[in-house]
Formats: C-alpha cells, structure tokens, sequence
C-alpha cells in the first residue's frame, strides 16, 4: 500500500495552497464533474456560461428544460447527447433529496461511493471528485496525471485508475481539505512537469525518495 502524505507534505511546501475546484458553488462542481469528461476546461466554461445565462444552475429549472434546449445549451462541452442522458439522472438523484448534501453523507453512509457509480456517465474518477469537492469526504483522485505522477516516481502496473486507487491508503488524519488541496496540487504539478520524464527529473520532485510512501 501507498501512503501518499509525505509527498503531499512535499508539494505542499514547495507549490502551496491551491484552492482548487474553479467553481463558485458545489452544484457548479456537480455538473462541471460530468461536462469536463473526455473535453478540456475551456468547453467546460463555455458550456456552463450557457447553463448559467439560462438556468442560474437551478436544478429544477435544468431539469424542467426539453432535453434538446439542454442537449443545445451544452454542445461546447462535447459528447452532448451522452451528457445530457447523464446530467439529467445525476441532477435527479441530487434533487430527490433537494441537494442537501451532508443528508446525503447520512443517508447513503460508505455506500455513497457505489450508489454515484451506477447513475449513468458516472465512472470512479467523478465519483471520487464529487466525494471529495462536492460531499466532503477524503478520497485520493486516481486520475491521469496522479498516475503518471507515480509512475515516474517509480510505481508500476499503474494502466488505469483502480489500480492507483485501490494501492493508495490514507490516514485517518487525513482530511476532505487534504484531499481538494492534492488533488490541486497533482494538477498543477503535472500541467507544469508531467509532459515528459525529462521534466520530472528537473523538478523538485526528481529525487523524491519513493520509499517514503510506504505504508508504516
């Protein structure tokens, strides 16, 4: 197992806070979670301006718009019919219990993680970003650029996200803020020095002891 808190620590201290999710509100980050998949940021943007201008992100009014007013209103994201079947079931599941969140936590316990990844379009990467900026909960976010990040660091058999995910343990110490703040910084690491090993080795993560992620 992987303990990933002294590399958090490190990159902490090196880059510190970065206060990321942009979005101004958690159901922006619940639909920016399902519009960001297989598209960049700026389609994102695009899409939700829209959402914006003519819901105010209002899920009773998102969910009350004819599917190809929303299916229109979120093209710049991309994939938009798949989307659009995804965003209305997620909204619903939201809406059932009028988006109050930390009921949610209550209601559904340590089944909250499996019952978001049988509403359509939600796959672990989403569920996990929602569990983390939207629910609260300290979870390790598996994606891409945690994966290369750890395979450069010299970790293998890292092909896809529950392979990363399931290896990492995290401390009970470890917070919900921990959690926004590595999943940031792993973000923000990897857009500056994951685009090649040639970069990762001049970072000042290049001569990372790896043997300090392991799990005491």
């Amino acid at each position: 197992m992987i303990n990933p808190v002294p590399l958090y620590k490190e990159m902490f201290q090196q880059m510190g806070p970065q206060h990321w999710w942009p979005a101004d509100s958690k159901m922006e980050i619940v639909i920016g979670a399902i519009l960001v998949q297989n598209t960049n940021w700026n389609n994102v943007d695009m899409a939700l301006t829209n959402l914006k201008d003519e819901t105010h992100l209002n899920v009773k009014q998102i969910l009350g718009l004819p599917t190809e007013t929303l299916q229109s209103l979120i093209r710049p994201s991309g994939f938009y019919v798949n989307k659009t079947r995804s965003l209305q079931a997620v909204l619903k599941w939201f809406d059932q219990d009028d988006c109050n969140f930390a009921l949610m936590v209550d209601k559904y316990g340590s089944n909250l993680r499996r019952t978001m990844l049988k509403l359509p379009g939600v796959g672990e990467e989403t569920a996990d970003s929602l569990l983390v900026y939207v629910f609260d909960q300290p979870a390790f976010i598996a994606d891409k650029y945690a994966r290369t990040l750890f395979t450069d660091l010299g970790f293998r058999n890292l092909s896809n996200y529950s392979k990363l995910q399931k290896r990492i343990w995290l401390p009970e110490s470890f917070t919900y803020q921990d959690a926004q703040e590595f999943h940031g910084l792993i973000d923000e690491f990897g857009k500056r020095y994951l685009k090649s090993h040639r970069d990762f080795d001049a970072s000042f993560l290049g001569g990372f002891d790896r043997h300090q992620l392991d799990r005491p």
